[in-house]
């Protein structure tokens, strides 16, 4: 940036060629920093979670649809399938509904952690936002560690 700070023999001097603002101007200068860096993770942070739940919509929508179709037919198919069960087999029917019913929960069970996993996966993107959140905050702590230091003590 064209309003850095260069370091040259311990001291600062300004890019523009005017002389260090001193304490008060480092302060300012780093609180500006640090309060653009806060800005620009909030904007990525927002661009995430758009293109997140952008990701997420179908996974919501086909869970959401999946469902309401389950919760409306499968009364109907599993009285179905253990009345097929009772006449084929000759079992009561008691032990024909407790059977289709222990195979459909296993089946539910099994739709809801396939839609969970592809639902976890649509906010992935957030990892740009974490990794940019370490990188400023390492630099934030760089910063404060070594202000005030000379460049003899710095590289020591």
């Amino acid at each position: 940036m064209a309003d850095q700070t260069a370091v040259r023999g311990g001291k600062g001097v300004q890019t523009d060629g005017a002389p260090p603002e001193g304490l008060v101007g480092g302060i300012a200068e780093f609180g500006s920093d640090v309060a653009t860096l806060i800005e620009l993770q909030a904007k990525l942070a927002a661009l995430d979670f758009k293109e997140s739940a952008e990701r997420a919509v179908l996974p919501l929508v086909l869970t959401l649809g999946g469902l309401a179709l389950l919760l409306a037919s499968l009364p109907v198919v599993l009285i179905g399938v253990a009345e097929l069960l009772v006449s084929a087999f000759t079992i009561p029917e008691r032990w024909a509904l407790l059977l289709v019913g222990v195979v459909a929960l296993a089946a539910a069970v099994a739709l809801v952690a396939i839609a969970g996993a592809q639902f976890s996966r649509s906010f992935e993107s957030f990892r740009r936002s974490r990794e940019e959140l370490i990188r400023n905050l390492s630099w934030i702590k760089t910063v404060i560690t070594y202000s005030g230091r000379s460049v003899a003590q710095r590289r020591r």
